[in-house]
């Protein structure tokens, strides 16, 4: 299965007369291919090429005396094999600048509907067009909402969209990479991504700053540290299918069995210390509603129960004594 674009850099020398031998030759043999100019200013101190495929592929190439850097969703020519990988960040900016400019094109000349929102489609770039999973990841969030199943699709986007303005992430490729780029939508995962990235708003929002994938001592990996005046706090993310999607049937079971998963697995081996958000926002409004009068415990202090409505309300219960402070307009009760 592909990943989310990445370059890959060639240290060898590159002429013009090799990138069409060796590159366009290759892929207008296998796939038919045809090599242009970039559509936009090549990088400073680079020449470049950009590469369209009769199936819908795009790549593009940049060089210079040091060498290559090749990016696209496309199969990789022979001359390329090998070659180590890297993401936005781990390039020459101007590389970076360039190459982004242009696929943030390519990627809202294929689905306009997206030019609506930059950050979304900076941020998720190298999911949306990537190889295998570009068709799925678009579809999720044009006809899903990004995971809230009874909000519009501009309520939605425009959720994480100004959470994603504001650049939360200092590197994008791991949160992003999340989204995953399978050629087949898996809705139940994918929305599990995104509560992710809601819990990270909820965060920011209360003011602390977040840092994704936080390695502990037993070898796993919690979701997030948030930090604020000095003060560091570990946060794990989950999210329970609706209970109608559910065997269980019932709004308490279905969040203790989804919770039991993490408990029996990286939060036992922590042995303490994290702070569990449970986001049921798939949940309908009477499953909801009988979690809040019910207020259940889920099997883990301290943890906070919620559920985000994208452009109305944002409602939550805690069990224990939650560490991390929530932002004013969620409606702890």
């Amino acid at each position: 299965m592909a990943k989310p674009l990445r370059f890959r850099r060639s240290t060898e020398r590159w002429t013009a007369g090799r990138v069409r031998s060796d590159l366009h030759a290759a892929l207008d043999a296998n796939l038919g291919a045809s090599m242009s100019s970039p559509w936009y200013r090549q990088p400073e101190g680079y020449d470049a090429r950009r590469f369209e495929m009769d199936n819908g592929d795009v790549a593009l190439f940049a060089w210079n005396d040091d060498g290559g850097f090749w990016i696209g969703n496309t199969e990789t020519p022979r001359a390329l094999w090998g070659t180590e990988k890297y993401t936005f960040r781990e390039v020459p900016t101007p590389v970076a600048q360039w190459a982004e400019q242009e696929l943030l094109a390519q990627l809202h000349e294929e689905a306009p509907w997206l030019a609506k929102y930059p950050a979304i489609s900076r941020f998720f770039l190298p999911v949306l067009l990537s190889k295998d999973g570009r068709h799925t990841s678009r579809e999720f969030f044009r006809e899903y909402a990004a995971g809230f199943p009874d909000a519009s699709r501009e309520a939605g986007l425009s959720f994480y969209e100004e959470f994603l303005a504001t650049e939360p992430f200092e590197e994008r490729h791991v949160m992003a990479a999340k989204l995953g780029t399978a050629e087949h939508l898996d809705l139940t995962r994918m929305s599990a991504t995104m509560s992710e990235f809601t819990v990270a708003k909820l965060l920011v929002d209360a003011g602390y700053e977040v840092t994704p994938e936080i390695e502990v001592t037993t070898g796993h990996a919690i979701d997030f540290r948030a930090d604020r005046d000095g003060t560091g706090n570990l946060v794990e993310v989950t999210r329970p299918m609706a209970p109608r999607d559910r065997s269980a049937g019932s709004a308490v079971r279905s969040i203790r069995e989804t919770v039991e998963t993490k408990t029996t697995g990286q939060l036992e081996a922590h042995g303490g210390g994290v702070t569990l958000f449970v986001d049921c926002s798939s949940f309908d409004d009477g499953e909801w509603g009988r979690l809040l009068s019910e207020r259940p415990s889920v099997g883990h202090r301290p943890a906070v129960v919620f559920r985000v409505q994208p452009g109305n309300s944002t409602q939550a219960y805690t069990n224990g004594t939650v560490p991390v402070d929530l932002p004013g307009y969620v409606d702890v009760r």
